[in-house]
């Protein structure tokens, strides 16, 4: 009762961050199951996996509502979200059959250079300038592979990789959220079955658990997460933004360097 307790906490601290600072759920949701799976019997060598397919299925749920929210405005370029899904399919699925295969400190090494980018990302608040018009669907397709292969090595949905891609492509910022959001979906997708699936055979994994992807973090996190990220939305236009990020951002580092620390 108490570990799921603190998957809720997981999903309402996730949900409301997600809100406020438009950050990607696996962000914040993979350092803290670090902490938490190892509680729930998960064994050491296999709880970065754990957690970067858990986090991929509670992205399930969250960007199929973002996406729907944003359909809802008339923002989501579904023309562009057809041409760059199979290769994001693809390059996810390869990132789950590749991670399965890289140790657990390796895994971490990849997620902490990753958190030190969205830090960056955050804490100089940089938008890439257009530079040239949307690329071909062969292009789109290559894109999306290594978006997926990234995302799936590092258990978020993608945003932080998509946004970047389609400003440069002269997507306006808001279809670009709007379309990254909904790109978020088949990346989750894709990703939690491929984490299922190279996990079907792993030995002494906790109940409750399909593959690499724990479901009662999934519920916990997942159900709190949906309720609270509305909220952070809300207060996004009442607090001051732009230095909670640049703070959030120096936690990030912080983060990264405590982990880069603990693997020494």
């Amino acid at each position: 009762m108490l570990e799921f307790l603190l998957f809720l906490i997981t999903g309402a601290l996730t949900g409301v961050l997600s809100g406020l600072l438009g950050i990607g759920g696996g962000t914040v949701i993979v350092p803290i199951l670090l902490v938490l799976l190892p509680q729930n019997h998960v064994p050491p060598d296999q709880v970065m996996h754990v957690a970067l397919g858990t986090s991929l299925a509670t992205i399930i749920f969250t960007s199929w509502a973002s996406a729907k929210a944003h359909h809802g405005h008339g923002k989501v370029n579904w023309h562009l979200v057809r041409h760059i899904s199979p290769g994001i399919v693809i390059g996810t699925l390869f990132g789950a059959w590749l991670a399965a295969r890289m140790h657990t400190g390796s895994l971490k090494v990849v997620f902490v250079i990753f958190v030190f980018y969205v830090g960056t990302q955050m804490l100089m608040n940089y938008c890439p300038p257009p530079s040239r018009e949307l690329p071909s669907s062969r292009l789109l397709w290559m894109a999306g592979s290594v978006i997926g292969v990234f995302s799936s090595l590092v258990g978020i949905g993608g945003g932080s990789l998509t946004v970047p891609f389609l400003v440069c492509c002269r997507c306006h910022m808001r279809e670009a959220v709007a379309t990254s959001a909904a790109v978020g979906f088949p990346i989750a997708v894709a990703g939690t079955l491929g984490y299922m699936a190279t996990g079907f055979a792993a030995a002494h994994l906790p109940p409750y658990s399909m593959g690499y992807v724990y479901l009662p973090a999934v519920a916990g996190i997942t159900a709190a997460s949906m309720i609270t990220a509305p909220w952070g939305a809300r207060l996004a236009h009442s607090l001051p933004v732009p230095v909670l990020k640049k703070g959030f951002a120096m936690l990030l580092y912080g983060l990264g360097l405590k982990m880069l620390w603990g693997m020494l």
